[in-house]
C-alpha cells in the first residue's frame, strides 16, 4: 500500500466541510457508539480523526491505524487527540495488541488498497483484533458504472471556474482513478489517487473467508434501507468464532 496522503494533501484534507455537517458526524458517531457498546474500538485509516475525535468524546476508547504520518500530524494538533492511541502502518497487516468490539473503515477507505489481495487481508486482520461477536463496519460507494455512456470511463463530479473532479473507470480491473484540481492563481493544479472500487457482494464473500457474517447493510448512517438506487453503503460484519 503506497502513501498518497503526504503533507500537501494532509494539510489541506479537512477543507471540504460538507463531510463535517453535523447531521452526518452525530448519525456516524451514534451509529458505531451503539455497535462498540461500551467497548473499545479501532479504525482502520483514521486520517485526521473525523470520526474518531466524537466517537472518543463520547467516551468510546478508540484507537487508530494510518499509512500517513503527516495526517496523523493533523490529528495530533486537534483538541482531544491525546486521548487516542495511534499505530503508524497499512491497516490490512498491522497489528495491534489488543482486541476491540467494534473495528471500522469509513468514508470509501477500503477502496484505498488497490488490489484484492489487499483488501482480503484487511479483512482477516480486522478478524484478527476482534472479540466473539464484535463487528466491522465499512462505509463506502457504490460504482457508478449505470451513469457512464457506452463506451465511456469518465465520470465527471464537479466543473466549475475554482475547480474540477472526475473518476476513470477501468471495468476490466476494477480501478479507478480520482482526479482533483483547484484553481490557484489561475492555474489549475491537483492530483490523482488510484482507488479499487468493490461491490458489495465481494465484500461479503470476503466477511466470510475471514470468518465473519453479514449482520446488516443500510445506505446511509440514518438506516435508511438499502436499495438499487444506493449511491453509498453501510455494512456491518460480525465475528462469530475463532477461525
Amino acid at each position: 500500500m503506497k502513501n498518497y496522503f503526504g503533507k500537501e494533501i494532509a494539510e489541506r484534507y479537512d477543507d471540504d466541510q460538507s463531510v463535517y455537517e453535523p447531521n452526518i458526524i452525530n448519525s456516524a458517531v451514534e451509529f458505531l457508539a451503539k455497535l462498540a457498546n461500551g467497548g473499545a474500538a479501532l479504525e482502520f485509516g483514521i486520517g485526521t480523526g473525523r470520526i474518531a475525535l466524537p466517537l472518543s468524546q463520547k467516551g468510546i476508547k478508540v484507537q487508530g491505524i494510518d499509512l500517513s504520518p503527516d495526517m496523523i500530524a493533523q490529528l495530533q494538533s486537534k483538541p482531544g487527540a491525546n486521548s487516542i492511541g495511534i499505530t503508524i502502518g497499512n491497516f490490512s497487516e498491522t497489528k495491534v495488541n489488543q482486541r476491540f468490539q467494534l473495528i471500522f473503515l469509513v468514508f470509501n477507505t477500503i477502496t484505498n488498497l488497490t488490489t484484492q489481495d489487499e483488501q482480503v487481508d484487511c479483512f482477516r486482520n480486522a478478524a484478527a483484533h476482534l472479540e466473539i461477536g464484535g463487528c466491522f463496519v465499512i462505509e463506502t460507494f457504490i460504482p457508478e458504472l449505470r451513469l457512464l455512456p457506452h463506451g465511456e470511463t469518465i465520470r465527471p463530479h464537479q466543473f466549475n471556474q475554482s475547480r474540477f473532479d472526475f473518476d476513470e473507470y477501468n471495468v476490466s480491473t476494477q480501478e479507478l482513478v480520482s482526479h482533483h484540481y483547484i484553481n490557484v492563481d489561475g492555474a489549475f493544479k491537483g492530483h490523482c489517487l488510484p482507488f479499487r472500487y468493490v461491490w458489495p457482494s465481494e465484500l461479503d464473500l470476503m466477511a466470510r473467508l475471514a470468518g465473519m457474517k453479514l449482520r446488516e447493510r443500510w445506505s446511509d448512517w440514518n438506516r435508511q434501507p438499502f436499495t438499487n438506487e444506493s449511491t453509498s453503503h453501510i455494512s456491518v460484519w460480525e465475528k462469530r468464532s475463532e477461525s
